[in-house]
């Protein structure tokens, strides 16, 4: 029978500092409308892909609980990360309401962690902010100002203040100074709420920036909610840092990671951090082109900005150390200084020599072999459903999102741990294909079609579509868009108030409420250990 931990067991690791990694196993949905503070989301449905990338140290201490509608997917979750190797695996007592029942805290939305302290920045430092207002009448008046939005390039193109100007977040010390030479430039920095635009501000403000610097108060909402209009793919990014600018960033950002109690590493020490029994991350905070252009043996990528925002999804083993790196000695130091503020033990690696960054690509797989499956080809799939489409059925297991973007005629869109409940909204069938992006989740998912068509005394074959979606597009094959076929609802990712273009006012507004409450939620949970400087 597998251990049980009670809430007061898992706050008093919290509070002691020690690992654990409390995971919750349903999809990302359910588990953004309540969750413990350090709960982090590791769906059930891609334990497999996932999990080795997330908790690398095999006897981390683990908490799961999953209960969802009617069906407690925390004892499956055990068996298969068990299966994977890991050792010492728990659930949580009583699950979220025991968690509940015991007087603890719980949050909404995603990202919580991150979110919070953001809130506790600006309400320690009062970091300083314009409204959407002010903003707009600067650009109106052509005042001298420059707009630096630090989300993700991919969301600025999506909808962006006018004029400004893609920076993501720990790229702002490092080029705020080639947009803005003159120190009487007004900076501002926006991202779509409120939390990258403080902690960008706040990076600003703290590498001692000449620039008068303010936040876009509650970001591209704010600016929304104000009635004014939106750009949608713009294409401006930061240039290059001189090598002058890029110096004097690097002495700001060296100043103030000391400050935040960050420690420095050498290269040739690193392997002293894999001795004992702590989890230790290594990542490499450039952009995604520089990481893959040539990085460093065992390092992941993880943007700095992005780290800060998702230090939950990066890094779901709190008590862990994280270990940064770059090449220009200021973002590294710049996402670490605010990771020791979140309470983590973070090192910086020094100078790594420019031959270290030796490996290539978007970084190693790091999953077990998808089992041996019966597959078929693309043609020989558009094939069957010309001849026979009565008799088979197409399961596409991608993400939501991508699945309405675009599917193989006729597929039913289904999340892998509610494949019962899809089984009995599609119709049955002879022969089951199941493809997503790339097939390696379909792989999986055939096992688990296996075990219910087999409980069932269902006779049915079951094959796996070689290459995925992935192939059946590349082969010119048909496709079709939107939200038909849904076999179960699409809760595998909950839908952020701040993305998009179509958000309501009122969620919008309901958002920010929500975000201005997380300080007091803070000191009501109190394990965050959580210190400004």
């Amino acid at each position: 029978m597998t251990d049980r931990l009670s809430y007061e067991e898992i706050r008093a690791r919290l509070l002691s500092r020690h690992e654990i990694a409390l995971l919750d196993v349903r999809e990302e949905d359910p588990f953004a409308q309540e969750h413990p503070l350090w709960a982090a989301n590791l769906p059930l449905s891609r334990l497999e892909r996932d999990a080795w990338r997330r908790i690398p140290r095999r006897d981390t201490l683990i908490v799961l609980y999953g209960q969802y509608q009617n069906t407690d997917l925390a004892p499956l979750a055990v068996q298969r990360l068990q299966a994977l190797g890991y050792t010492k695996v728990h659930m949580l007592d009583g699950g979220i309401e025991g968690w509940r029942q015991a007087g603890g805290e719980l949050f909404r939305d995603v990202n919580v962690p991150s979110k919070s302290f953001g809130e506790l920045v600006e309400h320690e430092r009062h970091t300083p902010s314009l409204s959407a207002q002010e903003v707009k009448a600067l650009i109106d008046a052509n005042a001298d100002v420059v707009v630096l939005d630090a989300r993700r390039y991919d969301e600025y193109q999506t909808m962006n203040i006018p004029t400004s100007t893609s920076v993501p977040g720990a790229e702002l010390v490092l080029r705020a100074r080639e947009l803005a030479p003159d120190p009487k430039t007004q900076i501002i920095v926006n991202c779509a709420g409120r939390t990258r635009s403080i902690i960008g501000t706040q990076s600003l403000v703290n590498a001692g920036l000449p620039n008068p610097v303010a936040a876009l108060r509650n970001g591209t909402i704010g600016w929304k909610l104000a009635g004014q209009v939106l750009d949608h793919g713009s294409n401006r990014q930061a240039p290059a840092a001189s090598e002058a600018n890029k110096a004097f960033a690097r002495a700001q950002a060296r100043a103030v990671a000391d400050k935040a109690g960050v420690r420095w590493i050498s290269y040739e020490a690193l392997p002293s951090l894999d001795a004992g029994d702590r989890t230790t991350y290594r990542f490499d905070v450039r952009s995604a082109q520089e990481y893959a252009a040539g990085h460093l043996v065992d390092f992941l990528n993880a943007p700095g900005g992005q780290l800060v925002q998702e230090t939950d999804h990066h890094a779901p083993v709190r008590g862990a150390r994280i270990v940064l790196a770059d090449d220009d000695g200021v973002r590294a130091p710049m996402s670490a200084s605010w990771l020791a503020q979140m309470g983590w033990e973070v090192y910086v690696l020094i100078d790594p020599p420019a031959t270290a960054f030796c490996e290539t690509g978007s970084g190693p797989d790091l999953f077990p072999a998808a089992p041996q499956v019966s597959e078929l080809a693309a043609k020989e799939l558009a094939r069957l459903l010309l001849e026979s489409s009565a008799g088979v059925a197409v399961i596409d297991f991608s993400t939501s999102a991508n699945y309405v973007k675009q599917h193989i005629p006729g597929a039913w869109f289904a999340i892998r741990a509610q494949l019962a409940q899809a089984l009995e909204r599609i119709p049955a069938a002879t022969s089951y294909v199941l493809t997503c992006s790339d097939s390696t989740l379909a792989r999986f998912a055939s096992q688990d079609l296996r075990v219910l068509l087999a409980a069932c005394n269902i006779e049915a074959s079951v094959h796996v579509l070689a290459g995925g979606n992935a192939a059946w597009f590349a082969a010119g094959l048909p496709a079709e868009a939107g939200e038909q076929r849904l076999a179960v609802p699409r809760t595998d990712r909950y839908r952020r108030p701040y993305e998009g273009t179509d958000a309501t006012a009122e969620s919008m507004q309901a958002y920010l409420d929500w975000e201005f409450g997380l300080v007091a939620q803070l000191g009501r949970d109190g394990t965050h250990h959580f210190k400004v400087i």
